[in-house]
């Protein structure tokens, strides 16, 4: 069973899944959203160890409809507490725009940046929206 990181409590929700494609991570991840893809924006991050399976996930950030505050120390907790190789993150867009933001691209790369510190591999970025999905290792941009 995947585990759900939280402060002080480990929960179990979904099945563990091997992660080797975009679609994959896109069809995991929108599971956390409850019905509120298109209400507000969330990031995510999705925990993998060296052979791509989850090992957990997390709730970084809520916000409002045009963005969330993104903190990665908080990102990089949850990355050494699950003892992860990897990570994927993931924040939805409730314009239903795919297309990543400026700001979308420079916190991606502070966080690649800070997570190569711990060895761990920003394996992708998906923006998702209710019916599709934008990958940053897809269009080659991570």
């Amino acid at each position: 069973m995947i585990k759900l990181f939280e402060l002080k409590k480990v929960q179990t929700e979904f099945p563990s899944v091997k992660v080797n494609t975009s679609k994959i991570s896109y069809d995991f991840i929108k599971k956390f959203y409850s019905g509120d893809i298109e209400v507000y924006e969330s990031f995510f991050i999705l925990l993998l160890n060296r052979a791509n399976k989850t090992v957990g996930y997390a709730k970084i950030s809520q916000g409002g409809v045009v963005g969330t505050y993104v903190d990665i120390k908080i990102i990089a907790k949850y990355a050494v507490d699950s003892l992860a190789s990897s990570v994927i993150l993931a924040h939805n867009h409730p314009s239903g725009n795919t297309s990543p933001s400026e700001q979308d691209k420079i916190i991606t790369q502070r966080i690649k940046k800070a997570l190569a510190l711990l060895d761990v591999e920003v394996f992708d970025h998906i923006i998702l929206t209710e019916d599709s999905y934008y990958s940053f290792a897809d269009e080659g941009i991570l």
